[in-house]
C-alpha cells in the first residue's frame, strides 16, 4: 500500500491561505459574512493544523476505505455543512427540507454547521482520515480544490450510483464533468459559486462596462476598479478575457494574465484586490466596477437600485461546494439517500429561495417560481441555457504550479 506524507504548503499558498481567512470567499457564511473576529482564530488554527507535524502517514487508496455501513439498522446520517447554507423556518430552529426528508425515509439527519472554511476544516478532520478512523461525518461540504484533494489521497468513497437516480438525472451539465473528479463518481455538488462582473450605475455614471477589458483599459473608471483577492477567480476571468481557457491554460498564459493585471496596477487603474470587503466600496461607489460574487450580488441588488451585474461575453468562472463520503462512514447509504434527496426538484427549489446560490439541479425552475418568482428569473441562481454556455471552471493545479502561481499572485497584490 503506498504512504501518503501530507502536502506541505510553500510560504505563498500560506499567505494565499492567510488572505483568504481575513476576507475571502472563506472569511463568508453561505448568506452572511462572518464577524471579523472569527478571521483570526481561523488563521491561527486552520493553518496551524494544515501545516503541522506529527500526523502519520496515511494509507492511500483509489477508491477510499469503506466501512460496515450501518444504514439499515441506524436510521440516522451525520450532515456537516457550512453556517447559513441550509433552510430555517421563521423559529429558525427547524430546518423544512431535513424535517421533510426524516418524516418521509424515517432516517434522522444530524445536521452541524461546523464548517466556516476549507483549510479550518480540513486540519479538524485530516488526523482522523490519515489513521484511517471515522470522522463521526456521514456527510461533508467542502469546495472543488480541496473536495479535490481528498479524491486524490483516497480519503473519500466512491458513491453508489444505483442510490443517486435523481442526481445522476438531474445534474446540470455545467456541474456534471469536472477535473478533479470527472464523471461526479465521489462528489456531487450543494450549490454553485459563479464570478460575475458587478457594478454601480450610480458611480459608473454612463461609463460602459461590458468585459474585463473595460475595466482595465477605460481611463474614465482609473481608481476605481477592483478585482478579487482570490488568485483563481480574478486570474480566471482575465485569462476568459484575453481568449484563453482557464481549464487549458499554459504557463505563459498565466504570466500573461499577471503581466496584463501588472499593467493595470502600475497605472493606478486597479484600485485594489479585495475580499468579501468589496460588498461596501460597490455599495459606496468607490468601485464603480468590480470582479464579485454572484451569492453577494444577489443580496446587493435586492438592497440597492444601483447595483447590477453583467455576464461577460468572454464568460465567467464557476466553481462549486461539493458533498462527499468520508472514509470510514457509518451511514454510506443513508448519506447517498439524502445526497440524492436534494436533486429532486420540490426540495432543491425550498433550498434555492432560501440561499439564493446557483442551483446545481435542471428542471427546478418551475417550483422555484411557486416560491419565489424572482428567484426563479435570476440567472445568478437559476442560469439560463446562454449563461450556462459562457461557465468555465479554472483547472486543477498541480502542487508545483499551485505554489509558483500563488507566489506570482501574492506579488502582483501586494499580499
Amino acid at each position: 500500500m503506498e504512504q501518503y506524507e501530507p502536502d506541505r504548503l510553500s510560504p505563498a499558498q500560506v499567505a494565499a491561505m492567510r488572505r483568504s481567512f481575513r476576507n475571502g470567499r472563506a472569511a463568508l457564511t453561505r448568506r452572511n459574512l462572518l464577524r471579523a473576529s472569527a478571521g483570526g482564530a481561523l488563521v491561527a488554527g486552520g493553518l496551524g493544523a494544515l501545516t503541522g507535524c506529527g500526523i502519520p502517514a496515511a494509507g492511500k487508496t483509489a477508491g477510499g476505505v469503506s466501512a460496515d455501513d450501518h444504514s439499515a439498522k441506524e436510521k440516522t446520517v451525520n450532515f456537516s455543512n457550512w453556517t447559513e447554507y441550509m433552510d430555517v423556518d421563521e423559529s429558525e430552529k427547524h430546518h423544512p427540507t431535513l424535517d421533510a426528508f426524516t418524516e418521509r425515509t424515517g432516517i434522522k439527519v444530524k445536521y452541524t454547521e461546523d464548517i466556516n472554511d476549507n483549510v479550518e476544516f480540513f486540519g479538524k478532520i485530516k488526523p482522523q482520515l490519515a489513521a484511517g478512523q471515522d470522522t463521526g461525518r456521514d456527510i461533508i461540504v467542502l469546495t472543488d480544490w480541496l473536495a479535490g484533494r481528498l479524491i486524490r489521497l483516497g480519503w473519500v468513497q466512491k458513491l453508489d450510483p444505483s442510490n443517486l437516480p435523481h442526481a445522476f438525472a438531474n445534474l446540470s451539465d455545467q456541474f456534471r464533468s469536472p477535473d478533479w473528479d470527472p464523471g461526479r463518481a465521489y462528489s456531487y455538488p450543494w450549490q454553485g459559486i459563479s464570478t460575475v462582473i458587478a457594478y454601480n450605475k450610480k458611480a459608473l455614471d454612463g461609463v460602459e462596462v461590458k468585459s474585463v477589458s473595460d475595466m482595465l483599459d477605460n481611463p474614465k473608471l482609473k481608481g476605481r476598479v477592483g478585482f478579487l483577492s482570490e488568485m483563481r477567480d480574478s486570474i480566471g476571468m482575465t485569462l476568459l478575457d484575453m481568449g484563453k481557457d482557464p481549464a487549458k491554460f499554459t504557463d505563459d498564459d498565466y504570466d500573461a494574465a499577471i503581466a496584463r493585471l501588472q499593467k493595470a496596477v502600475d497605472k493606478g487603474q486597479i484600485r485594489r484586490f479585495s475580499g468579501n470587503d468589496y460588498t461596501a466600496d460597490l455599495t459606496s461607489g468607490d468601485f464603480a466596477a468590480c470582479i464579485a460574487w454572484a451569492g453577494d450580488v444577489v443580496q446587493l441588488k435586492a438592497d440597492s437600485p444601483d447595483i447590477d451585474f453583467i455576464i461577460p461575453d468572454s464568460g465567467y468562472i464557476t466553481s462549486s461546494d461539493n458533498m462527499l463520503i468520508p472514509n470510514k462512514a457509518r451511514h454510506k447509504t443513508n448519506a447517498e439517500r439524502l445526497m440524492d434527496y436534494y436533486y429532486e426538484p420540490e426540495p432543491a427549489a425550498e433550498l434555492a429561495a432560501y440561499i439564493n446560490y446557483v442551483c446545481p439541479v435542471e428542471g427546478v425552475k418551475p417550483y422555484l417560481a411557486k416560491l419565489d418568482k424572482d428567484a426563479a428569473d435570476n440567472p445568478l441562481i437559476i442560469p439560463d441555457a446562454a449563461m450556462a454556455a459562457k461557465s468555465h471552471a479554472f483547472r486543477l493545479l498541480s502542487q508545483k504550479e499551485e505554489t509558483a502561481y500563488e507566489e506570482k499572485f501574492a506579488k502582483l497584490t501586494g499580499a
